[in-house]
């Protein structure tokens, strides 16, 4: 797998771990990073799902907000690293600064710093992230700073991916 930035967009249950996973078994040294947090029983299952489905020789790093420090020290062990999903880690970001709506520039620093490491890396980062510029507008201000927030963050990965793919089902 030459070095490369992949983009899996899609809505929810569509397939995109999976299609990502997928891709990423062409790696000889992967690491999957996992943004997502088991705040209720539900996401707890879901995360356990997620994790047998995943094979046992990859390495993982669970980190749910600070993705550039944690990744900066290990990141040269890999040629792969499938990171799932920006979704979570942005809703992360947000209710990490209790939802403030003006928290979107800081969000894009954090996605510059991310875009930087894997540009002075030799991996290839597959990237899994939600579509959300096609629901519906959210009523609450916090819902509207996250669906902004994460369709900022998809443009600014999509205009750097060297491949983007969108899944349907």
């Amino acid at each position: 797998m030459t070095n490369e930035l992949i983009l899996v967009l899609g809505g929810a249950r569509a397939g995109k771990s999976d299609f990502a996973q997928g891709l990423a078994k062409r790696g000889k040294r992967v690491l999957f990073v996992a943004t997502a947090e088991a705040r209720d029983e539900e996401m707890a299952q879901r995360i356990a799902a997620h994790r047998q489905r995943r094979p046992a020789q990859w390495d993982t790093l669970e980190e749910p907000v600070d993705l550039a420090a944690s990744l900066g020290p290990v990141v040269r062990e890999y040629d792969t690293v499938l990171l799932d999903c920006l979704t979570l880690w942005v809703s992360n970001l947000l209710g990490q600064r209790e939802g403030t709506p003006d928290s979107a520039p800081d969000t894009l620093a954090l996605v510059k710093q991310l875009l930087q490491l894997y540009e002075e890396g030799r991996a290839t980062w597959i990237v899994v992230s939600n579509e959300v510029g096609w629901g519906v507008v959210p009523p609450s201000a916090l819902g509207r700073a996250f669906i902004d927030a994460l369709g900022r963050v998809n443009q600014m990965v999509a205009a750097r991916a060297d491949r983007v793919y969108f899944m349907a089902a």
